[in-house]
Formats: structure tokens, C-alpha cells, sequence
């Protein structure tokens, strides 16, 4: 189980309570942070957690984490750290992939995701997973083929991954990079969803990519990745356009909890770049 944080010592903790909480927890948890503040004052330990840290950035995070491994174990979940995984998600992430050889890549049932609310607090996150419980609703199969994964929530078979990495041009918050590395592996097994296992976004807010940089990151990474050839044109240009139109709609009343201004800015840098030719997505450091 891989968990990358930055700036957000309360969702570590928290996820050591979580996964403790696992019917079968996972064997090994492994954070990878940029340093002591990104964890908390009580620093985790046990013989199934270990703690790297490295480079700032998800995909430099993460990418840390495979390193670390090197193929060890036959499965690697990542975990963004405000999701919130169903008390079971572990043993049926074993059991789905023990049943699916032929998958190589696999995203849970989002039951509900803060990421485009206010936020999901944990006591609410809980109620979600306790009623879902009472209807359990688990089937071991796939829903549907996909061209990327959920990055809150996936699950990979190591030997899928091989040498393959994330994309450490994708910087900071890395946006996309969830279908960029999913895409990577498609010839080595299906990318799939699933209702095997589950769980709840939290969305949290605070340690998250600001307006700007999040805006460029809307224009120039998927035309980046769709140069790549790890997302099709189409899916690329309905990507941009969406957000484009979105954050110029919703700046004249924005969410409290969203930088539009700030969004429609980084969007128009990002356009600039794109008509003088420029596939940098690296630029956000320094926006």
C-alpha cells in the first residue's frame, strides 16, 4: 500500500488508523513524504509501516515508493491520502486480482468524492462506507474497461508495472498522471473498473495545487500526453475544453473553495504556450 503526502500530517495519521482498521490489513503501508513535516508530531512505526523520504512531486513520490519495492509483493495499491477505503477494500482487492489474471490495473467504487464539493469530512466518510455496508454490495467482477484509473484509488499488478514509471515531467500534483501511467500498461492486461472494493474521497483542500498551476496543468498536460500517445486527441480536447469552459463560467460566482480566477489565468498561460509550440508541463514550479 502506497500513500504519497505533502503538507498533510493528519491524513497520514489517519491512514494508519484506517488501514489498521483493514480485515486483513495490507503487509506492508508505505508513505512517501518530502520530509518530518509532512508527518505527524507521533511519527508512524510498526513493522508494517515504513516512512521515505524524497523529492517533492505525486509522480517523484510514488515513483520513490516502486524503487523502494522493486517488485517485492504482487500488488501495489496507491491511495491518495484523504481516501477513505471500505473496512474490506484490502482482502477484496486480493481476492479481485486472484480472480482477474488478465488485469493488469484496476479503480474501486467511489462511493462519494469531495473533490468538486466543499469536502467530505471523516465522520461522513464513515456513515457513507457503514451504509454501504448494510446493503453489501461487493461483486468480485469488472465493470467496465477504462483508459486510465481513479489516482485516489488504484491497484496494479507489480509484474504489469515492470520498469515502468510515473511521468516526473507531470510535476506537483502530477494532473493525469493516473491515466498516463494506467495507459502505459494496457498492453500488459486489462485497465479496468470494478465494484469489488470501495471507498470515499474525502477531497481535502488544504495542501492542494493552487488555481494557477492547476489551470496550466488543464491546457498543457493533456496535450502533452495525447503527444505522447498515452491519451487519444479526442479524449485530450474534450479534457481541456470542458475545464476551459467550466472555470470561465463558474469565475463569475465561484466556489469558495476554488481559485477560478486563478484556474482561467493558468488556463490562458497554458493556451499561449500550446500556440508557440510548448509541451512544458513542468513550467507550473514556476508559476
Amino acid at each position: 500500500m502506497v500513500v504519497a503526502s505533502l503538507g498533510r500530517p493528519e491524513l497520514v495519521e489517519q491512514m494508519v488508523r484506517l488501514m489498521e482498521a483493514q480485515s486483513a490489513p495490507p503487509e506492508l503501508l508505505l508513505f512517501s513524504v518530502t520530509g518530518a513535516s509532512d508527518l505527524p508530531a507521533e511519527r508512524p512505526c510498526g513493522e508494517r509501516i515504513r516512512i521515505l523520504e524524497g523529492p517533492k512531486g505525486l509522480c517523484a513520490q510514488r515513483n520513490a515508493a516502486l524503487a523502494f519495492l522493486r517488485g517485492e509483493y504482487d500488488i501495489i495499491v496507491f491511495y491518495d491520502d484523504d481516501f477513505v477505503p471500505g473496512p474490506d477494500s484490502v482482502a477484496h482487492i486480493r481476492h479481485f486480482f486472484a480472480e482477474h489474471p488478465d488485469v493488469a490495473g484496476a479503480t474501486g467504487h467511489v462511493l462519494a468524492d469531495g473533490i468538486n464539493t466543499a469536502g467530505i469530512d471523516l465522520p461522513e466518510a464513515l456513515a457513507v462506507l457503514a451504509d454501504h455496508q448494510k446493503v453489501d454490495f461487493h461483486p468480485n467482477c469488472i465493470v467496465t474497461s477504462l483508459q486510465g484509473l481513479y489516482g485516489c484509488n488504484m491497484a496494479y499488478r507489480t509484474s504489469a508495472i515492470g520498469e515502468n514509471r510515473f511521468d516526473e515531467r507531470l510535476k506537483l500534483y502530477g494532473w493525469q498522471e493516473d491515466v498516463d501511467f494506467a495507459s502505459s500498461l494496457r498492453e500488459r492486461g486489462r485497465i479496468v473498473k470494478t465494484f469489488a472494493f470501495c471507498g470515499v474521497h474525502q477531497g481535502v483542500k488544504h495542501g492542494r495545487t493552487p488555481g494557477v498551476r492547476l489551470g496550466y496543468s488543464q491546457m498543457i498536460n493533456p496535450a502533452y500526453l495525447a503527444h505522447k500517445g498515452t491519451m487519444s486527441l479526442s479524449f485530450a480536447v474534450r479534457l481541456m475544453l470542458r475545464n476551459l469552459v467550466a472555470n470561465h463560467m463558474k469565475a463569475l460566482r465561484p466556489e469558495p473553495w476554488v481559485d477560478r480566477l486563478g484556474r482561467v489565468r493558468g488556463n490562458w498561460i497554458g493556451i499561449c504556450d500550446l500556440v508557440r509550440g510548448r509541451l512544458t508541463p513542468e513550467r507550473i514550479e514556476r508559476l
